[in-house]
């Protein structure tokens, strides 16, 4: 079967790969459709940032070169033996965390993880075999579309949860990629009420405003903290840094109110430079999170199943997998006007 796996730094090839035999607890999935993630395009420019490609992964016992994607849905097609909750047919969205399952899962993953498509072979493929605990049904009321943009909304739900966000808040979004768009979707459906976005991209901008950002800010032709600091003028209740980079980094604490709270979303590909005084001389908090509980996966799936998370809006293209290296990675790493790249398999709804 046809999968795009990575070899090293940009090097992501289309190439046949055999199906693998599956495991008692596993089902295979005919994947219908995947995201092209940030993480994923880390992996592409920078990589390895997660990929084992020294030794094989604890949790997954794979080693690289792997089968990407960790953003997918499809319809099981093969149940193992030990499976119980899942049938064939089922519609499904894949929680790509894996875990070594010994603390509550608050803590959980801050005690090791891997993900299904860094750590193991993924979803750019026509079948992947998955974990039945990490297969997660979908209602009648979400697409195949929807189901494999479940991950990054939740990344974005459980960034709002980790920021103890409450109705009424004021928010501010540095970076308008898929995350960062996710996390406008999320902090407004969770009450605030202004939601300020910024980004270097105009049509990124705009996507924020189609999402829900109350205010753009290009931060390329004014500045982003005295801009905030005449809208908010003790700043905002909340700031998440989406952008990873050491500029936002510094400007998401520099418009946050005494007390409030600066959230880290984003993956840092290299370290950056910063004095802690920054944070200690301004009463700001600050916290951070790197992915989702399985309670906030299952939520978002019910979020976006009752329309109150509506994340079709952050999709930018649909792509075929043969094209996956050009229209895909090439184009998110060169056309700062694409956010969301679906990758088309089977192609089901």
């Amino acid at each position: 079967m046809k999968a795009a796996v990575w070899y090293g730094k940009r090097d992501l090839r289309v190439e046949e790969r055999e199906e693998k035999s599956l495991k008692n607890g596993e089902v295979k999935v005919r994947v219908g459709w995947a995201g092209i993630c940030g993480s994923d395009l880390h992996e592409y420019e920078e990589g390895p940032v997660f990929m084992p490609s020294e030794e094989k992964d604890d949790l997954t016992g794979e080693q690289t070169p792997l089968t990407m994607g960790h953003e997918f849905a499809g319809v099981v097609e093969e149940v193992g033996s030990d499976v119980k909750n899942i049938k064939v047919g089922d519609r499904v969205a894949i929680n790509p965390t894996l875990t070594h399952g010994n603390k509550h899962e608050r803590e959980d993953i801050y005690d090791g993880f891997s993900f299904i498509g860094l750590h193991g072979d993924g979803g750019f493929t026509k079948y992947a075999n998955v974990p039945e605990a990490n297969a997660y049904l979908l209602p009648e009321s979400m697409t195949l579309q929807d189901g494999a943009l479940v991950e990054p909304v939740a990344v974005a739900v459980q960034a709002v949860k980790e920021a103890d966000m409450k109705f009424g808040d004021t928010v501010a979004v540095f970076g308008a990629g898929p995350i960062g768009l996710a996390t406008v979707l999320a902090a407004k459906a969770a009450g605030a009420t202004r939601v300020v976005a910024l980004d270097l991209s105009e049509k990124r901008l705009e996507k924020a405003k189609e999402m829900g950002a109350t205010e753009i800010i290009n931060s390329g032709n004014t500045d982003p903290v005295a801009t905030i600091r005449e809208l908010e003028k003790d700043g905002v209740d909340v700031a998440f840094e989406v952008a990873g980079v050491e500029p936002t980094f510094k400007q998401a604490i520099d418009v946050t109110k005494a007390r409030g709270t600066m959230a880290i979303v984003s993956i840092f590909a290299k370290s950056i430079e910063w004095n802690p005084m920054q944070l200690t001389g301004s009463g700001v908090k600050m916290t951070s999170t790197i992915a989702y509980s399985p309670t906030t996966f299952q939520q978002t799936i019910d979020l976006m199943g009752s329309g109150q998370l509506q994340a079709r809006g952050i999709v930018t293209d649909e792509i075929q997998l043969d094209d996956i290296v050009e229209k895909g990675f090439e184009a998110l790493s060169n056309d700062k006007s694409q956010a969301k790249i679906l990758v088309e398999l089977s192609g089901e709804k």
